[in-house]
């Protein structure tokens, strides 16, 4: 049996936090067993007000001090608020989580990074906060693909369905393989589901200021399937090479090749849709010639082969769905 102490503040997630909570009682049912023992706790005791729901604690940090584990439910995209309004937890959560084991879900690695926690170590967390986290914390080793990372005592997890990853890690790290999957099958939830880049957009939004760079990138999107370089593409947004280079770099934060990258294996995305067309067809739609080279991206890009995407793409007809 262990105790997890689940941190609740004003931006903590609800569905994070109650996802939680459902993961650890259920596989409590489960088990016929308390294997884990779950407090609430707050930074003076109190109970925490959030958008829909005010949240009953069991105690302060001093309760939070003698449990085995420390988690930090998801505190939204809205990192410079979580961050400020949670100055008083850092430096209890510097020196608490120099020992003792703590978790964090989604967005809340902001709070172990800031606490100092994780400098030299591995961590992730949700995809679209990527920048914004190696900005603020270049010594940590941000694994930005993986749904969940455990170095020494701390661990972390990706976006709001990898919390459910990391909870069923835990179970299984404390109560074993059998009751995790046990869990895992009540709540229907498929564990082997790869990395967060087969759920990260393909291409960046390109900036506010990119006025001058929206019809190139129009045209791009009407003639990906042909042969295109760095002269025709400068011709056609009536600029220098080096010009047009600096421009999308600052725009969208590719280069011109890497941009028709990305939108050549998104239209590739698309045209999977269609069982009826092979890869080798698929390929060349989208400006391929060689289909070694498109799966090769297409995997390093999307995080799966072309095959792989296409099978989990694959519905089974509204009939099988609702039946006769």
């Amino acid at each position: 049996m262990i105790t997890i102490a689940l941190y609740v503040c004003p931006q903590t997630v609800c569905s994070s936090l109650a996802m939680a909570q459902d993961a650890f009682a259920l596989a409590n049912r489960l088990a016929a067993s308390a294997e884990f023992v779950l407090q609430r706790v707050s930074l003076d005791g109190q109970p925490v007000d959030l958008d829909f729901a005010r949240i009953q604690v069991d105690g302060d940090l001093t309760l939070a001090e003698r449990a085995d584990l420390i988690l930090l439910p998801a505190t939204g995209s809205a990192v410079a608020t979580a961050l400020e309004a949670n100055a008083a937890l850092l430096p209890w959560l510097a020196k608490r989580g120099a020992a003792q084991p703590v978790a964090s879900l989604c967005s809340s690695a902001f709070l172990l990074g800031a606490a100092g926690l994780l400098d030299g170590r591995k961590a992730t967390t949700h995809w679209a906060l990527e920048a914004q986290f190696r900005q603020r914390f270049p010594a940590v080793e941000l694994c930005i693909d993986a749904l969940l990372c455990h170095d020494g005592h701390l661990l972390s997890s990706g976006g709001a369905h990898a919390g459910l990853d990391l909870c069923l890690y835990l179970i299984e790290l404390h109560a074993g393989e059998w009751l995790a999957k046990q869990v895992a099958n009540t709540l229907v939830f498929e564990t082997q589901r790869g990395g967060q880049a087969r759920f990260a957009p393909l291409l960046p939004q390109a900036a506010e200021n990119a006025a001058q760079l929206k019809p190139l990138l129009r045209w791009m999107e009407l003639h990906h399937g042909e042969v295109i370089d760095m002269q025709r593409l400068a011709a056609q947004a009536n600029c220098s090479p080096r010009t047009l280079l600096r421009r999308f770099k600052v725009s969208t934060g590719l280069t011109p090749n890497d941009y028709l990258q990305r939108l050549r294996i998104s239209a590739a995305q698309r045209a999977l849709g269609n069982p009826a067309r092979s890869l080798e067809q698929v390929a060349a739609q989208v400006g391929y010639a060689d289909r070694a080279t498109f799966a090769k991206l297409f995997k390093q890009l999307c995080g799966e082969t072309p095959g792989a995407f296409r099978r989990r793409m694959q519905r089974p007809p509204a009939a099988e769905l609702h039946g006769p």
